[in-house]
């Protein structure tokens, strides 16, 4: 039995316990899994979640980096957060790094720890006082939206129904709360229901002034821009942008925090190169690093006014500098993408369609055949190198995928391939990245948005580096062992290559010899068998693949596996980008 199907007497227990209530009432808030790398300071509610009724289904992970990593995975594929759940100390040092990326992806996670005894006359020699910090949540409060400790059972029912109406408000991110032991392992009492549930906020919608002026700014723009990076989060906002962005003839920048524009229409410009003029006005949605997509476009020494519709300045922290540079903005909108850009839709559409908007949809609509047709081809040209383009990988996935429902869970680092050569039609189709550049985030990740889109039978593929999964590989066992179909292509180029570059770099400046950069960078003596990796934990393994010829038959069966059921893992030995 695996750990997804709960005991069949387990609806006849009765809720006795601390973590008995705990778990109840993290099914009444709608969690549907809890992933877990079993630990004692937790064990109580372990135990809760494997027998009470209506408690959220375990998924057991190897490590809790992975525990964190699939709960975000799940937030973004399935829109709702997940939970997970860490050892004291020790766990939530492993799951730090997680919940970094989970707070600099705005990810709803529920990360519940515990600790133990907090009363030091109960602690056992040694290990529960190693394993007891003052507080807990001091490791990880820098990187959460918010983080208790409560010291009792009623206390501790508010402050998960308080935590989770944190993670989900704007800008959402993971939460912390630890429990105690002693709270988990005691009785209920008849305080313990009083837990009120509260309904989920409002949407953050703009101010009306605010959007008339930037309509009008819009509507009088001889070169519109759009620049889109998280909109995705509210899916909603996707077919809003391509009705503004076609009631206006305004080409569209797609960062790719999520999937934000669709990767064929004719107004994306997101790999456009020298296609792409500078623009007189800049509508920037829920953008990162703005200040950096700004630069990027001012080659030409334009000063285009600014529009930014954001609310993560909602929830600056101090210790990490993942809020950027300062952008020069000339209209800011703290609201939610969605309503703001529906509200501008009903603003543009009220305003005589622009000049010379009609021109402008053909010019960009005719670069856009020209690229696309450009890209094909030169992915094409690389149907006989060795080791193995990505562009030529791509091609042959796209191939393999055919015309099946499938998703895009994770992607190669700073690749332009998927978007060039993969239709991305639905905000579902592509999730982003790790937020926090966090290497040991994608297995993880990619198994917890397969979970999400397992019922809804959408082939999950997670296209990453060999560096990365040599961090988390212990996500492949949760896979096959959950029975979550999942097809796992390692683009291997043996070399943790981002290193690999900076040293190239170094040889350079410094007249340095340049084969030196490889030196503590490359993963080769031995080079690893990933296929067998994979093999050795239940699932299917392919590779490692180095004919480019045989590639396309081999992503074929993969597919077929995955959508049988089975979890697929194809080492293909590639190029560095």
């Amino acid at each position: 039995m695996t750990t997804t199907a709960r005991a069949a007497a387990s609806p006849s227990i009765a809720t006795r316990w601390g973590s008995d209530r705990i778990a109840r009432l993290l099914g009444e808030l709608g969690y549907r899994y809890v992933a877990l790398n079993p630990g004692a300071t937790f064990r109580g509610l372990h135990d809760s979640l494997a027998n009470v009724d209506g408690a959220p289904r375990i998924v057991m992970a190897t490590h809790e980096e992975i525990s964190v990593a699939i709960a975000h995975g799940y937030a973004k594929a399935a829109g709702e957060p997940m939970a997970a759940a860490v050892h004291d100390v020790v766990g939530l040092q492993h799951a730090s790094m997680a919940i970094f990326n989970a707070w600099c992806d705005q990810a709803p996670v529920l990360v519940l720890g515990g600790t133990g005894p907090v009363d030091a006359s109960h602690r056992r020699p040694y290990i529960d006082w190693v394993h007891t910090a003052l507080v807990q949540g001091q490791l990880v409060r820098d990187y959460v939206k918010w983080d208790d400790q409560p010291a009792s059972l009623a206390a501790a029912l508010e402050a998960i129904g308080r935590a989770d109406r944190i993670i989900r408000a704007e800008p959402p991110g993971p939460a912390y709360v630890c429990l105690d032991v002693e709270l988990q392992e005691g009785p209920t009492t008849g305080d313990d229901d009083r837990i009120v549930l509260a309904a989920a906020g409002a949407s953050l919608h703009p101010d009306p002034g605010a959007v008339e002026m930037a309509a009008d700014w819009l509507t009088a723009a001889e070169r519109p821009l759009a620049i889109a990076d998280m909109i995705g989060r509210q899916p909603d906002a996707v077919g809003e942008l391509v009705g503004l962005a076609e009631r206006l003839s305004m080409p569209v920048v797609d960062v790719g925090g999520r999937f934000n524009f669709p990767t064929t229409h004719p107004l994306d410009v997101t790999d456009a190169g020298r296609d792409l003029e500078p623009p007189d006005v800049v509508l920037a949605l829920d953008v990162v690093d703005l200040a950096g997509q700004l630069r990027r476009l001012d080659t030409a020494g334009a000063s285009p006014r600014v529009i930014h519709v954001t609310t993560r300045e909602l929830g600056i922290r101090s210790w990490s500098m993942a809020y950027q540079a300062v952008a020069p903005v000339d209209l800011a909108i703290p609201a939610e993408a969605a309503p703001t850009i529906r509200a501008l839709r009903t603003a543009c559409d009220a305003r005589p369609i622009p000049t010379g908007a009609a021109e402008r949809a053909e010019r960009h609509a005719a670069a856009s055949a020209i690229r696309r047709a450009g890209w094909e081809q030169a992915a094409e040209a690389t149907a006989e190198d060795a080791p193995i383009a990505i562009g030529w990988l791509f091609l042959r996935l796209r191939e393999a995928i055919g015309d099946r429902a499938w998703s895009l869970v994770n992607g190669p680092i700073e690749s332009p391939w998927p978007r060039r050569l993969l239709r991305f039609d639905q905000p579902w189709q592509y999730l982003g990245g790790s937020g926090g550049a966090g290497i040991g985030y994608a297995a993880g990740a990619s198994v917890g948005a397969a979970l999400a889109l397992r019922d809804r039978e959408i082939l999950a593929v997670g296209v990453q580096g060999d560096g990365d999964l040599l961090y988390t590989p212990g996500a492949i066992w949760t896979a096959v062992h959950e029975r979550i179909p999942l097809l796992l292509v390692i683009a291997n180029n043996r070399s943790y290559f981002n290193s690999e570059n900076h040293a190239h770099t170094l040889a350079r400046l410094r007249s340095r010899p340049p084969e030196n950069a490889r030196v503590g960078t490359r993963i080769v003596d031995p080079d690893v068998d990933f296929a067998a990796l994979a093999r050795s934990m239940g699932a299917v393994g392919y590779g490692p693949v180095v004919d480019p010829s045989a590639l396309g038959t081999v992503l074929s069966a993969a597919v077929n596996d995955v959508a049988a059921g089975a979890v697929a893992v194809v080492d293909v030995v590639c190029q560095s980008r």
